[in-house]
């Protein structure tokens, strides 16, 4: 069985609990034993890198950050990958947004040096996505926006997000893909742009294969990483199509889930052993 030599994180119902944190002590001491042993540890979030950073003070510029869906990868503080939709792209996917019925929908456009929110939006929804952006500015049209812009964060009502995901796939087929980490949210990244194309970046780096990377994640856009990483849990509170897609399964994310597994590893217990045998 192949030893990990990388070990990549998914945030929100994965490694954070319900109230958005962690425990920190524990975590700090798994990673200095990480990197003694030179393993590498990597955030793989749809969320911005400015919010993320904020959870990992004390290693921000030692760790990677495949941010944004895979938009953009940074490693130890050094830009890796920068998407960028094209401004004819973007016009054509807010038209689309804009006449495509959808209630309740808002949304915010995600840049490298902020996200961006449009006229119109409700209080409500733009605290919510002050927590997930901590760079967030208002903007009256496209041509306030200086920055490459690598995603959409959209939120609207659960029954309409098979319709909306299905229109910017067909609609947008090349130029943009939709997918969900569901309650409402779906993004819009760049095609190929995901989580498991920074992780691939990130090895090509690093000479590591796919069967010595260890993910956790909880939403559909966890899939690709699920199903490329070796050594791939979902949480006890993921969907079955998340869990379907991952070769093990990890506690709930309130219930340090994803550290439990850490340890398991770090220990060299089941399935980190020579003689174990993969579970779906």
């Amino acid at each position: 069985m192949s030893q990990v030599k990388l070990v990549a994180v998914d945030m929100d119902g994965t490694f954070l609990d319900d109230a958005k944190k962690y425990n920190k002590p524990r975590f700090l001491q798994q990673y200095a034993e990480l990197k003694r042993r030179g393993i590498h540890f990597v955030v793989a979030s749809g969320n911005q890198y400015h919010q993320l950073i904020s959870f990992f003070p004390e290693i921000v510029n030692d760790i990677a950050f495949v941010a944004e869906n895979g938009g953009y990868i940074v490693n130890q503080g050094e830009d890796v990958l920068v998407g960028e939709f094209s401004r004819d792209d973007i016009a054509a996917v807010i038209d689309t947004l804009r006449k495509g019925g959808y209630p309740d929908l808002q949304f915010v456009i995600n840049g490298k040096k902020s996200a961006y929110i449009l006229p119109g939006a409700s209080e409500a929804f733009l605290q919510k996505m002050q927590h997930y952006c901590h760079r967030l500015q208002p903007i009256n049209s496209l041509d306030d926006i200086d920055d490459k812009i690598f995603k959409f964060a959209l939120n609207l009502s659960d029954d309409y997000v098979p319709q909306l995901m299905n229109d910017i796939n067909r609609l947008h087929a090349g130029a943009a893909a939709a997918t969900s980490s569901g309650h409402g949210s779906v993004d819009l990244i760049i095609p190929g742009l995901h989580k498991a194309n920074g992780l691939a970046l990130l090895q090509q780096r690093w000479g590591i294969n796919n069967d010595e990377v260890l993910a956790f994640g909880d939403g559909g856009n966890d899939l690709e990483m699920l199903q490329q990483s070796g050594f791939s849990f979902a949480m006890a509170n993921a969907p079955q199509a998340v869990k379907q897609a991952a070769r093990y399964q990890a506690g709930s994310n309130n219930q340090q889930g994803v550290l439990e597994v850490i340890q398991q590893m770090l220990d060299g217990e089941p399935p980190f052993t020579a003689n174990s045998v993969i579970q779906q």
